[in-house]
Order: structure tokens, then sequence, then C-alpha cells
């Protein structure tokens, strides 16, 4: 079951080509549901995994989310073209703080729109840093998401000052309902935790652990 919502993951900046080719083998051989990585390896992945059922996913405006707009659209606009069909893009968090939701939500519905637009079945994660908000922010950010369009949120970029945790994914289950996928990311390393994220309302993981998710 878990090897099916784990996006297997590797952003780090030291990432080479070779790891990158690792990552898409393991990728295929688990039959995880995508791998995540930035998108200058979008076209690399895209090339390895054609003929598989592992989807390529890439990071927007990561990992701040302060890029302008329209950076945002073109950084889709790209990485669609070269083969990625799952965009994870990093919520505006000074803008949100200011309380600037219009901003926000129209900054989240651009990406969704390019992706879209590109791509009929593309899908949009909204990276909420959950760790930098309160719950009702995270409320509040979940909503704003859910109107812009987005098809999941998910909790953290893995860069931030933390983590996933079960409340953060309890409280944003409960916020969108069943309208929106919801992305638990960040300091997922071992079954256990995996496990008490899918309970809390998590159908989606971002983990670099994935293998270790699965065999121990």
């Amino acid at each position: 079951m878990l090897a099916g919502i784990i996006d297997h993951t590797l952003l780090k900046p030291e990432a080479g080509e070779r790891s990158i080719v690792q990552l898409c083998d393991e990728a295929r051989t688990y039959t995880f549901a995508s791998v995540c990585v930035n998108p200058s390896w979008v076209r690399l992945c895209s090339t390895i995994l054609h003929d598989s059922a592992v989807a390529v996913c890439t990071v927007i405006g990561f990992p701040l989310g302060c890029s302008k707009t329209e950076a945002k659209i073109r950084e889709t606009e790209l990485a669609a073209r070269d083969g990625a069909r799952e965009f994870d893009m990093v919520m505006h968090i000074g803008r949100f703080k200011d309380r600037d939701f219009a901003y926000v939500e129209h900054d989240i519905a651009q990406v969704v729109r390019t992706a879209q637009t590109a791509l009929p079945d593309g899908l949009v994660k909204v990276i909420l840093e959950t760790a930098l908000l309160n719950e009702q922010e995270i409320a509040e950010a979940c909503r704003i998401a859910l109107h812009a369009g987005a098809h999941f949120v998910k909790t953290s970029t893995g860069f931030g000052p933390g983590g996933a945790t079960v409340e953060a994914v309890r409280l944003m289950r409960a916020t969108v309902g069943s309208d929106c996928g919801v992305k638990a990311s960040g300091g997922i390393r071992d079954r256990a935790t995996a496990l008490a994220m899918v309970e809390a309302g998590a159908d989606r993981l971002g983990t670099s652990s994935g293998i270790i998710l699965l065999t121990k």
C-alpha cells in the first residue's frame, strides 16, 4: 500500500546525475507514485521513466515560495515541457503572513492554470510550510489553496524549520475534506511515522526514505 503513495524524493542541491538515475531506478523497482526532483532533472527523469507508471514530479518556487508569479508560471511551463506531470509549488508565505490572501490565491491559481493548460491531468500540490504557521493559519491556507484549484495541500519543503506532524496533517484533512489530497512531507524516515501520517489523513507521502519505509 505505501509504495503507491510515496513520492520518492531527492531535492538536495548536491545531488548529481548518478544519484538521479539511481532514484529513478529505485522508483521503478518499488513502483513508487513518483520521483520528486528539482526542475533541471525533469527531462532526464522523464526519459528514464517514459515506459513506466512512475510519474515525474518537480518543485516550483522552491524552497522559499517568494518567486514572482510570472517566474513560477514559466518554471511550470518548462517543467511540463520536459515531462513533469506533478508540480509541488511553495505558497508565498510572506504574503500569506501579511494576510494578502488575494495575492496568495492568484499565485496558486496561475500555477494551476498553467499546469492544466499544458496537461489536463497535471497535479498541483501547494506546500504550506506548516512549521511556520499556527493552526488557524494552516486551515486558512488550506482553504485558499482549495479555492485556487489545487489538487493537494502539502505540509513542508523539508528545508524549513520543521517537517510534517500528525497534528498538521489531521487539521489539513479536516479542512479540505474529500475535495483535495493531503501530502505529508519532511521528516518521514520510518514506517511507523509514515503509517501515522496516513492514519491522520495523508494520501501522499514525500520522503527520501521510501525504501526504508517498505523494507524495515
